[in-house]
């Protein structure tokens, strides 16, 4: 609450005053877009970036490996780890390209692919059928990546990468997934020198202009 001592006289101000208490910037507004989709591989900033943009237009954002996490109560690693028909790579695509409909429903969100979602079918026929949808790109050389990713690393709080334990076996990943990302896109965005504040920019100006 403000105090009253800060609020203008009302009594004493002219009929035509402006008010000196301004209200807050209204978000921006994509009016032919009702959703986001950020692609890229690992250290593109789909994350960091997203959860900026999705601040800049007052919609939520989601991260689709979470949301995994959160549906089935474990981790990605665990889920990958685990024996039988309820662990392994194809059970966790499955869990996937399941949570990828479900958020594709929703309006006003900004949603963070995991890096290998692009490489199955399944996941690239809803991103391309599912209208109103802008997938965006973020590109940067591997290399890039690669350092963004180390300096992530050293944060103790940060997401584990196992894939980074083989950097032949990540890049030759990145080489494989490239086309898919490429194919997907409406729109492609190089943030290899950008920081995650001018990706979160970058995007909505380009969607904006692509939109006007």
């Amino acid at each position: 609450m403000i105090p009253a001592a800060l609020l203008p006289d009302l009594q004493h101000m002219p009929p035509n005053a402006p008010s000196r208490i301004q209200p807050a910037p209204a978000p921006r507004a994509l009016p032919h877009i009702d959703r986001i989709v950020l692609t890229g591989f690992m250290g593109s900033g789909k994350t960091t970036a997203g959860a900026l943009l999705a601040n800049l237009l007052g919609w939520r954002f989601l991260d689709l490996d979470h949301e995994i996490e959160r549906r089935d109560g474990r981790s990605v690693p665990e889920i990958f780890a685990a024996p039988g028909a309820t662990g392994g790579e194809p059970h966790f695509r499955r869990l996937e390209t399941s949570a990828l409909a479900s958020l594709l429903g929703q309006r006003n969100i900004v949603l963070a692919l995991g890096g290998g979602a692009p490489e199955h079918l399944g996941n690239r026929l809803l991103l391309e059928q599912t209208p109103r949808t802008a997938v965006v790109y973020l590109a940067a050389p591997f290399q890039t990546l690669l350092d963004r990713c180390a300096a992530q690393a050293a944060d103790p709080t940060s997401t584990a990468r196992p894939v980074l334990a083989d950097i032949a076996l990540a890049e030759q990943r990145f080489r494989l997934r490239q086309p898919h990302y490429q194919r997907i896109a409406s729109h492609t965005l190089d943030t290899s020198t950008l920081a995650p504040t001018q990706i979160s920019d970058a995007i909505l100006n380009l969607l904006q202009a692509r939109n006007a």
